[in-house]
């Protein structure tokens, strides 16, 4: 029965497309109206509530930025490759080509959009406004996936947003203090902590941090609430302390300095120099922090990991995003969303923006 209704649901997203993909599926044609941004965004976001939802591989959308922000999401991502002195977006080598560039899909686009968003007029009281036309405070995160060498890459990714920059439309640690901007850079993948933090005095991009080397354990015992619970809880007597069992999933801090070796640890010294003023998120693969569920519900020591990692993140001062959510069966995407929004993940990263936006989960 369970399988019937997650089939039928997937072949309704297909028939019956949504809003998002009628405004999109002709975009850039004559008499259309999205020639231009002229009309950005009073006609495109106007009726657009930005939601804490986190485009996953946006560049395979049909249109790469603008897709996620019909749907409301205020994060984005781009896999980004060095080769020929250019940064181009793709999930791996084979897709990518010569037009699809980091600057052409999404510094041009974002600074386009944010020149309308923010004229010079007799009107115009010298705020920075976002892209969001009905949030003009909220911020636009540019998570960066570093896929080639950490340190040169990374060089011409600071290269090529000074655009966004010379604007002060990044958000930005000057003396310690964070300012929010429009848009909020992310470093991920081979991002190189020590590179992206070597300037102690000013710095407009943010680290993506190890969320599973920051559990921490409650002040006081929880009750878990009854979303989490099964019908086998009886089953956690026979494990041994819960904290003990959650501590053996801690992977070691790094001993030294790595390099290109993935999110969180390249250029990584010690788990305990993240905070607020370096990083932005804290982040790991749900896969990994929980490990597999069985009959479709966290179990209670899942539960304690979630909870545990969050509490570390939030002292921290930074967002929590777990990535590589289950998307399948729909029923069982939609139960580990709704969960993890209660527990209070920050930001919800999302392949299905149609999903996400009806908010029915």
């Amino acid at each position: 029965m369970l399988l019937t209704l997650n089939l039928a649901l997937g072949i309704a997203n297909i028939i019956w497309p949504s809003g998002i993909d009628k405004t999109l599926q002709n975009w850039g044609k004559p008499g259309t109206g999205t020639e231009g941004l002229d009309w950005y965004p009073s006609d495109f976001l106007r009726d657009v509530i930005p939601i804490p939802c986190h485009s996953h591989n946006d560049y395979w959308r049909h249109v790469p930025l603008f897709s996620a922000l019909r749907a409301g999401c205020t994060g984005v991502e781009a896999d980004v490759w060095l080769f020929d002195d250019d940064l181009y977006v793709g999930h791996n080598t084979a897709s990518l080509t010569r037009n699809r560039t980091f600057t052409a899909l999404y510094v041009n686009p974002l600074v386009k959009i944010l020149e309308h968003q923010n004229p010079t007029t007799e009107f115009y009281n010298g705020t920075t406004h976002g892209v969001f036309d009905t949030d003009s405070e909220r911020t636009l995160t540019l998570l960066i996936d570093i896929k080639t060498g950490g340190t040169n890459t990374w060089q011409k990714v600071m290269e090529q947003l000074q655009p966004l920059r010379e604007r002060r439309w990044l958000s930005y640690v000057e003396n310690g203090i964070v300012h929010s901007g429009p848009v909020t850079v992310v470093g991920t993948g081979n991002t190189r902590f020590d590179l992206l933090t070597k300037n102690q005095t000013y710095r407009d991009a943010f680290f993506d941090a190890p969320l599973d080397t920051m559990w921490e354990a409650p002040l006081t015992r929880p009750t878990l609430p009854t979303y989490a619970q099964t019908d086998d809880d009886m089953l956690d007597k026979d494990v041994k302390d819960d904290e003990d069992a959650v501590r053996e999933k801690l992977p070691a801090p790094s001993s030294g300095t790595m390099t290109n070796v993935g999110q969180g640890l390249s250029g990584v010294l010690s788990t305990d120099e993240f905070n607020e003023q370096n990083s932005y998120y804290a982040s790991v693969a749900f896969s990994r922090a929980v490990g597999r569920m069985w009959r479709g519900r966290l179990s209670p020591r899942q539960m304690r990991i979630i909870r545990g990692q969050i509490r570390g993140a939030h002292r921290r001062g930074l967002k929590v995003r777990y990535w590589d959510l289950p998307s399948w069966p729909l029923g069982l995407r939609n139960h580990v969303w709704d969960v993890l929004v209660k527990e209070g993940v920050d930001m919800l990263n999302v392949d299905d923006l149609r999903g996400v936006s009806k908010q029915v989960w």
